[in-house]
């Protein structure tokens, strides 16, 4: 018996010498890229490769597990937070933010390189004047179009929200679908309620109803029915519809127009490579002038606070914030890049670029909406039960549940 247990710690003594001993041999630091896209992980891979042979001290090691912002919290309970962490500027950021888990990045020369208005929805998001994240790319939400059908049905691109529902009406009464709704998701019933929230009320309200100032039932009115206006223009099962269905289903010309996010380009291009899309801002008021891109922070690239490789791990980040590593990733996820200069050059999305240089932008409103308030899933009740008091009524409720905890 004491052979085997002396067998045993000399075979684990070894295997720990060996590693001490490879770790020697390279010299190199290991950095813990976690990340929380799934669908960006081969472009990100291609990046970190990049970089690990540019480097003689540093290897980067890329971390995406399923459910990542759940695995992530976890992790943060246990203490052990990974060096960089890619996540996008929502809710949960804003709880790490506060918790101090973050690096202060504050006076970091990286700022410098990237767009402001990015930096200060960080700083709003987070309720915190210390900014603890580099914004790396951004992200869009509005209407695609067919561009092939509007032009066979004489389509312009409609500018307010008097013409969005007229160009609907017109499709409706040709026998097509002017939407393509995909609310079997419950986040894709979302989608119009961020245009609409942060267009018509603007993200003040969420930075005032944090201190109690305002309600939902007294300010969301507008937004609720024009929620509701929208599903005369879905199709026979609006509810039965997955996103991945709305992809598969747009690119094949089953509907004219579909509310979605320019993440959901790639996915329809795999259906259909030779679909024309094109991509205009959700007009949700009456005056052209007003209405502003729905535009927010898709990843943004932390460092821990407690990490002892912070010079290291803020060499991998400006690694990719270089305009040619950058422009790789936008290109590759159909994103927007936070970067001065680097621009998106992917025909399906230039009616949008004049908002972005001109920032007429506003973020996702559901990026201020603390996750316990399952905002999809009152949204998916409200579209189908058409409660416009009960709607607002319960958004109060269970945000003042939430506040309460917090």
């Amino acid at each position: 018996m004491r052979l085997g247990v002396r067998i045993i710690s000399g075979l684990l003594l070894l295997i720990a010498l060996t590693a001490c001993s490879s770790q020697a041999d390279t010299g190199r630091v290991q950095i813990e890229f976690f990340q929380n896209k799934p669908e960006a992980k081969g472009t990100f891979d291609a990046l970190v490769d990049k970089f690990n042979q540019s480097q003689s001290d540093i290897t980067v090691i890329q971390v995406n597990p399923p459910d990542a912002e759940t695995v992530l919290k976890t992790r943060v309970v246990k203490n052990d937070i990974p060096d960089i962490i890619g996540m996008g500027a929502t809710d949960t950021y804003s709880l790490l933010a506060q918790s101090g888990i973050f690096m202060d990045v504050t006076n970091s020369p990286l700022l410098e390189q990237v767009d402001a208005t990015y930096v200060q929805m960080l700083k709003d998001v987070s309720g915190m004047e210390e900014v603890t994240g580099i914004p790396f790319s951004t992200n869009a939400n509005g209407i695609m179009y067919n561009r092939q059908l509007f032009e066979e049905m004489g389509l312009t691109v409609p500018e307010t929200w008097d013409e969005l529902l007229a160009v609907a009406q017109k499709i409706k009464d040709e026998g097509k679908i002017p939407f393509y709704f995909t609310y079997k998701d419950d986040w894709q019933t979302v989608l119009p309620f961020n245009a609409l929230a942060s267009n018509l009320e603007g993200i003040e309200f969420y930075l005032q109803r944090r201190e109690d100032q305002v309600t939902f039932a007294d300010r969301y009115r507008e937004v609720a029915e024009k929620q509701l206006a929208l599903m005369d223009y879905g199709h026979g099962d609006n509810f039965g519809k997955s996103y991945a269905d709305g992809n598969r289903d747009f690119a094949r010309g089953e509907s004219v127009m579909y509310i979605q996010g320019t993440w959901a380009i790639p996915e329809i291009r795999k259906s259909n490579p030779d679909i024309e899309i094109g991509f205009f801002p959700f007009p949700t008021g009456n005056d052209p002038q007003q209405n502003k891109l729905i535009s927010g922070v898709d990843t943004l690239l932390a460092v821990a606070e407690d990490s002892p490789h912070q010079e290291e791990a803020l060499r991998f980040i400006e690694f990719l914030l270089e305009p040619e590593n950058s422009e790789q990733y936008i290109t590759e996820q159909t994103l927007f890049s936070t970067v001065k200069g680097v621009k998106q050059d992917d025909p399906a999305v230039a009616e949008l670029q004049p908002y972005l240089e001109q920032g007429r932008v506003v973020d996702f409103a559901d990026h201020y909406i603390p996750a316990a308030v399952q905002l999809s899933s009152i949204v998916q009740s409200f579209l189908q039960n058409g409660d416009i008091d009960a709607y607002l009524r319960r958004l109060d409720t269970e945000w003042d549940k939430v506040a309460d905890r917090r």
